[in-house]
């Protein structure tokens, strides 16, 4: 005769000193080790290259230094270096970069890309810059489209299909703001500090001084500003409700028929 089982099973003892801690969130990476992405690492290396070679081109056409001030090269910079270090990870397998730093990455590139093509390349608001992009050609032309088209665009890319969602929050909106800010502060300081009438004193129209006043430019700083804190909270609200790629894609390849007559452990071949 079997013994029922106790409908009420005891809770085992609690130990001493340790606290038991509440729910709290648990990344599917700690469950389920995160499996070699060789497809994922070669397109990632291809982006990071698309960004370090734009950026080299436009530092052999000008002055590297000033080059470098920019927020485009500086954001491209950026892309080369986390898709790198991003690429290392889905090859070998390991814990994808935080979800912060990959977030951020996102919004400064496409910050980069919207800026350009809806304000500094169009030659009806005073902030353009080019003149239009046909007064760009050769190498100047194929710098241009690398850093403000295909770097964007490949990123964006990548977030939506080849990065899975992380717990993103409000606060992190926020914080990526911290940047911009930084830059801002840069941006007037070395103008400042330039002599007037130097090439470039001001890196940006929006934030030339000389033109629109310290009253303009909080005008103006002020409106990007809280465009880019929506497009950060817009991403963050994204971040949550996309679906997981990695995720569905694990899915269907574990729903996939197995090509076979028979099962090893049913068959009698030997």
């Amino acid at each position: 005769m079997i013994t029922p089982m106790p409908r009420d099973i005891p809770d085992l003892p609690a130990i001493p000193g340790i606290i038991p801690s509440a729910h709290s969130f648990v990344p599917a990476t700690a469950v389920v080790a995160p499996a070699r992405r060789p497809a994922t690492a070669a397109y990632r290396v291809l982006v990071a290259l698309a960004a370090a070679a734009g950026v080299a081109i436009d530092m052999k056409l000008g002055d590297p230094a000033r080059a470098l001030s920019y927020f485009t090269i500086q954001t491209n910079l950026l892309v080369a270096v986390v898709f790198v270090a991003s690429a290392r990870r889905a090859w070998s397998a390991r814990r994808p970069l935080p979800g912060v730093l990959t977030g951020g990455t996102l919004i400064y590139i496409s910050i980069t890309g919207l800026v350009y093509h809806l304000i500094l390349a169009d030659e009806s608001p005073p902030f353009s810059m080019t003149g239009g992009d046909d007064s760009l050609s050769g190498w100047h032309s194929a710098a241009n489209i690398l850093l403000h088209t295909v770097t964007p665009i490949a990123v964006v890319l990548d977030w939506l299909l080849l990065t899975r969602p992380t717990p993103l929050s409000f606060r992190d909106a926020a914080t990526w703001l911290l940047y911009p800010l930084a830059y801002l502060a840069f941006c007037l300081a070395r103008g400042a500090m330039l002599s007037p009438g130097a090439p470039a004193r001001y890196l940006y129209p929006f934030v030339d001084v000389d033109r629109h006043g310290y009253g303009g430019i909080l005008g103006n700083t002020a409106i990007l500003g809280v465009t880019f804190y929506a497009l950060a909270l817009l991403i963050v609200v994204l971040d949550h409700v996309r679906p997981d790629p990695v995720r569905r894609r694990f899915r269907r390849r574990r729903r996939r028929p197995e090509n076979r007559i028979s099962s090893p452990a049913t068959s009698g071949l030997k």
